[in-house]
C-alpha cells in the first residue's frame, strides 16, 4: 500500500501539515470545538493541512468545517460510529479515504463519488485509496466503478453477496480486497483487472473461480481460504507471478477422483462425436443449422493421448498439478470418457520417500496457506 503523504520528506513539515485527533474519545460538538479552537488544533491553518486523522472516536457523522480543508489529502475516519457520508466529501482532493469499522449501508453513501467540477458535466476523483471494509454494505457499491484512478479498495468484512460485473471498469486497480463477505460467484470480468496484484476473496462461499482469472498476469498474491472451493480452474497455472496461494479450509479434495458418475451420452452426443472423429465438416447445404452449430462447439479431451471430442456429455475429473515448483493444486480437467483419465505416476523407487515428503510439504502449503 502507498502512503500518500506531502512530496516533502522533512519529518517536521509532515507534522505540520497533520493534525492528528484520533482515540480522543471526541463525538461531533467536541470536535467542532478543537478543530474551531487554533489552541487545540496547534494554531495550524486549514488549508494547509494536508492529513487529517480521526479515526478510534464517538464521531456519528462528520463536521462542518471538513470543507475548510481545502488541500486534505488524507483523511481516517475509522472506528467511529459514522452512520452518513455526506456528498460535500467528494468535494475534496482526498487520495486516501479510510472509513473502515464504522455503521455505513449501502444508501449512506454519496449516490456518486465523483466530484463535479463547475460547468462540466463529468465528474472526476483524486481518489487511489477507499477503505470501507467493516461496515454494513449489503451489496457491492456500484458508485466505486467511476473511481478509474484508484488503485486499492477495500471491502472486506460487510454482508456483501456479489461483485458488480462492471469491476472492469476500474483498470487501475492493484488491490481488491472483500474477504469475510457472503460473495457466491466471481464475475468473469474480474479477469480484465490488468494491473491487479493482490485479489484477497478470503472467507466467503465461493464454490468455483471463472477461467479469465488466469488473465490476471501482474497477480502475486490470491487468497481464497475459507470458502466452498472443490477444484481451480485449470489455467491458473498461467499465473506465472503469484507468490501466496492460500486455500485453507476448502472442500478441495486431497485424492484424485476416480469415481466420478457419468450418464449415458444421447444419442446426438454419440453421432456428433462419429461424425468429427470421421474428420467429415458438414455444412448448412448438408444438414440443418443447427446441427452444424452443435458440431463446432464440440471440445477436445484434454488427454494429450486421445483425439476424441465431448458436447455435453463429459467426465470431470480433478487432477493434482506442480504449479510454478511451490504448490500442488487441483485442478478440474474435462474428459471424454472415464478411460481417459490418466492414472497418477508413482514415484521412481529411488527418490519415493524424498518424492513423497516433497510432494506432502507442498499439499500443505497449499491446503494450509
Amino acid at each position: 500500500m502507498e502512503l500518500y503523504t506531502s512530496d516533502s520528506s522533512d519529518t517536521d513539515s509532515r507534522e505540520q501539515k497533520t493534525i492528528d485527533f484520533g482515540r480522543m474519545n471526541l463525538d461531533l460538538v467536541t470536535l467542532e470545538d478543537h478543530l474551531s479552537s487554533p489552541h487545540k488544533a496547534l494554531a495550524k491553518s486549514s488549508g494547509d493541512i494536508e492529513t487529517l486523522l480521526l479515526n478510534h472516536n464517538r464521531l456519528v457523522g462528520l463536521p462542518r468545517m471538513l470543507q475548510q480543508f481545502v488541500n486534505i489529502k488524507i483523511l481516517d475516519l475509522s472506528s467511529n460510529a459514522i452512520t452518513q457520508l455526506p456528498d460535500a466529501i467528494c468535494q475534496l482532493p482526498l487520495v486516501t479515504l479510510i472509513v473502515k469499522n464504522n455503521l455505513l449501508t449501502n444508501a449512506s453513501l454519496p449516490k456518486s463519488l465523483l466530484s463535479k467540477l463547475s460547468g462540466s458535466s463529468h465528474g472526476t476523483s483524486t481518489l487511489k485509496e477507499l477503505n470501507l471494509s467493516g461496515n454494513q454494505l449489503t451489496h457491492f457499491p456500484e458508485q466505486v466503478t467511476e473511481l478509474r484512478q484508484i488503485k486499492y479498495l477495500y471491502l472486506g468484512g460487510n454482508k456483501i453477496s456479489s461483485i458488480s460485473k462492471d469491476i472492469w471498469k476500474m483498470q487501475s486497480l492493484h488491490v481488491l480486497s472483500l474477504g469475510g463477505n457472503l460473495i457466491n460467484e466471481v464475475p468473469e470480468t474480474v479477469g480484465s483487472l490488468s494491473q491487479l496484484q493482490a485479489l484477497v476473496l478470503c472467507d466467503n462461499l465461493i464454490e468455483h473461480l471463472p477461467t479469465s482469472i488466469a488473465r490476471l498476469k501482474n497477480l502475486k498474491s490470491l487468497l481464497l481460504h475459507k470458502n466452498r472451493l472443490k477444484h481451480l480452474p485449470k489455467d491458473i497455472v498461467a499465473l506465472k507471478n503469484l507468490t501466496e496461494l492460500s486455500l485453507r479450509d476448502n472442500p478441495l479434495v486431497v485424492r484424485f477422483v476416480q469415481d466420478m458418475a457419468l450418464k449415458p451420452p444421447t444419442l446426438l452426443e454419440l453421432a456428433g462425436r462419429i461424425v468429427r472423429a470421421s474428420g467429415q465438416q458438414p455444412g448448412p447445404a448438408d444438414v440443418p443449422r443447427t446441427l452444424v452449430e452443435y458440431l463446432n462447439s464440440a471440445n477436445c479431451c484434454v488427454n494429450p493421448n486421445c483425439k476424441g471430442v465431448f458436447f455435453d456429455n463429459r467426465v470431470e475429473h480433478i487432477k493434482f498439478v506442480d504449479f510454478c515448483g511451490k504448490y500442488r493444486v487441483p485442478l478440474l480437467q474435462y474428459l471424454c470418457s472415464s478411460k481417459c483419465i490418466e492414472p497418477e505416476r508413482p514415484a521412481r523407487a529411488t527418490t519415493s520417500s524424498n518424492a513423497n515428503a516433497s510432494s506432502g510439504f507442498m499439499m500443505r502449503k497449499v491446503l494450509l496457506g
